[in-house]
């Protein structure tokens, strides 16, 4: 019997909303469905990937400007699409990933000045033609200075981006509000904000209304 067509669901936000947790919680809901699922994250998620991931992510918080960060990125996606997300959708897994592309239109679009436009014309260079996309996006929110005050609990983070300030990260906030607004055929927004066992039950929810699961 063929595999069934896999799933693509990516987890996006700003800092300290909770992502990685979440992820991890659906790949064990997913899991107890009797799904095969691969966890996965940007930058990162191939060998290659994981090494530009360190030059994104520690340093100092000038190490990059905003079109390098992105040239860097868009470099760790072609490869972690081409070794691990396309593979696995192909097999007929569900990919779940914390961060994606929503995230470069955020941190370097919007936020680090370069413009929704210069992401799009990067994306179209750099990724194949027929590259897939999310089929579901979890847009989870709470307030830019809740979600520092969040990041800064975790301690001992050399996450530079992190360590940008309040303003940075209320575009941020603004730029993933504005694509869960654009495209809300494939973005629902999450509230954040609740513990993380309601914030799961809240995502699961989502999930079984679309894919039935």
């Amino acid at each position: 019997m063929a595999p069934s067509p896999g799933k693509f669901i990516t987890l996006e936000g700003g800092e300290g909303t909770g992502k990685s947790t979440q992820a991890r919680l659906l790949e064990t809901a997913l899991r107890q469905r009797g799904l095969n699922v691969v966890l996965t994250r940007e930058p990162g998620g191939s060998p290659g990937a994981e090494a530009i991931r360190k030059l994104l992510v520690e340093g100092e918080t000038v190490r990059w400007d905003a079109m390098s960060e992105a040239l860097l990125l868009f470099a760790a996606r072609r490869s972690h699409l081409s070794e691990t997300i396309i593979p696995a959708l192909t097999r007929g897994d569900w990919v779940i990933c914390d961060r994606f592309t929503d995230s470069t239109y955020a941190y370097q679009g919007d936020a680090g000045g370069l413009g929704r436009e210069v992401i799009a014309q990067l994306a179209a260079l750099a990724l194949d033609a027929g590259s897939p996309i999310p089929d579901l996006t979890l847009m989870l929110d709470i307030p830019a200075d809740v979600g520092l005050a969040r990041a800064a609990l975790r301690g001992g983070s050399d996450d530079r981006f992190e360590r940008l300030g309040l303003d940075y990260h209320q575009r941020l906030r603004d730029s993933f509000l504005r694509t869960a607004r654009d495209e809300p055929g494939r973005c629902v927004l999450i509230d954040a904000a609740p513990p993380p066992d309601v914030v799961a039950l809240a995502i699961l929810s989502v999930l079984i209304s679309r894919f039935g699961i």
